[in-house]
């Protein structure tokens, strides 16, 4: 990718607020997965980074990762597949002994000019990618929280806009608010939190991949600051929702948009 995307601002000096924890992230090979395995290390955590086939990313996350002093595990898969998802959440806590944050961060999109266009292959498959994996992890992965354990679901700010490219893709992240939402409420006696992050539109390899070039060309000029986001911009809500510092705040989203107003 030409600009290459933002991953990290090496002047970020973490402050040990995961210090001991683990954390499973999905998508975490690339794009604001990646930028989050890194914070997160810099933070203190171990990290098992969930990612499909793409094995080069993976291990130069993991290597920048490692280089924080602290341990990464590469776990490759169909996060669709449920057996897949309980593979590892298993390999995770035999790994590294706990499970004490969950980034349901895996998605894909593939714009459409219309609902005609969407194969019921296509509807399926971005469903089980998208929502299907953050049940799948959610469910499994609360076997072994504890109180003061963090699950953090990324969403979108097209639920809160629409758009009518990506409508099957806006209709899984609006799933994954309401699954947010909920899961929040059944999880507070346990003393486990959940929130969610709600990027714009952000510079990550997901873009040129799927979108065309005109469209490439001119992404995220439309917002108020003139420009798309990167992946290390979002960090900072990902580290917060991920530590103490958030222990009154369940059920929330918080938007990384350029500006963007969205109502809730």
């Amino acid at each position: 990718m030409k600009p290459a995307p933002v991953y990290e601002y090496k002047e970020y000096k973490g402050a040990d607020k995961l210090k001991g924890k683990t954390a499973l992230i999905t998508g975490g090979d690339s794009g604001i997965g990646r930028a989050v395995a890194v914070a997160y290390a810099k933070e203190g955590a171990n990290v098992a980074i969930v990612y499909f086939d793409e094995h080069g990313d993976a291990e130069d996350t993991k290597k920048r990762v490692e280089e924080e002093g602290v341990k990464c595990l590469l776990i490759s898969g169909d996060v669709g597949e449920e057996d897949f998802c309980n593979e590892a959440v298993e390999k995770t806590v035999e790994e590294f002994g706990r499970l004490d944050i969950l980034v349901n961060n895996a998605a894909e999109q593939h714009p459409k000019e219309s609902i005609k266009d969407i194969t019921s292959e296509q509807f399926h498959r971005t469903f089980k990618t998208n929502f299907y994996s953050q049940f799948y992890l959610t469910k499994k992965a609360i076997d072994y929280m504890k109180l003061g354990s963090a699950i953090i679901n990324t969403t979108s700010i097209n639920p809160y806009r629409g758009n009518p490219q990506l409508i099957d893709y806006t209709a899984t992240k609006g799933a994954i608010n309401g699954f947010t939402r909920s899961m929040a409420q059944a999880l507070v006696k346990d003393g486990i939190r959940v929130n969610a992050v709600a990027p714009g539109p952000i510079w990550t390899p997901l873009i040129p991949a799927t979108f065309s070039g005109e469209t490439v060309a001119s992404f995220g000029q439309d917002t108020p600051m003139g420009r798309a986001g990167q992946p290390v911009e979002h960090v900072g809500c990902y580290v917060l929702l991920a530590s103490d510092e958030s222990s009154y705040m369940t059920g929330q989203t918080l938007h990384v948009n350029g500006g963007g107003f969205v109502t809730t």
